[in-house]
């Protein structure tokens, strides 16, 4: 049974920072990217940040480059990791926050989600 599951969200002052973590577990997850998207109240899902399986490949959407940072950990047996460094927070960075398993294309900054987590919810106070 395929799961991923998302953890590190929490309720933090603007400035502060926080780090989301994703496993995904159940299957192979070679070639697999891993990424993470965010969706406000009211608001459509955004996709944020993504890696490659081998990490050569990031993607950061403008709102969050050189704020938050995401990296992978493929080393551990069948639990397949991704985290989510996010620093400098802002009020408006509150989302429930979405880790995925699927494809990216680079070029077009788009991700195809196969396998998602439930979320978490970060919430940045002013």
């Amino acid at each position: 049974q395929v799961q991923v599951v998302e953890s590190g969200g929490g309720l933090v002052q603007a400035g502060d920072s926080l780090r989301l973590s994703c496993a995904a577990s159940g299957r192979n997850f070679y070639s697999y990217a891993l990424g993470w998207f965010r969706q406000a109240p009211g608001k459509e899902r955004e996709f944020i940040a993504a890696i490659s399986w081998s990490g050569n490949n990031t993607y950061y959407v403008d709102s969050v480059k050189g704020r938050f940072t995401i990296s992978r950990d493929n080393t551990k047996n069948t639990v397949y990791t991704s985290s989510l460094q996010m620093n400098s927070l802002k009020v408006e960075d509150t989302a429930v926050y979405y880790c995925a398993a699927g494809s990216v294309e680079w070029g077009r900054a788009t991700m195809q989600g196969k396998y998602w987590g439930q979320g978490t919810q970060v919430t940045v106070s002013s």
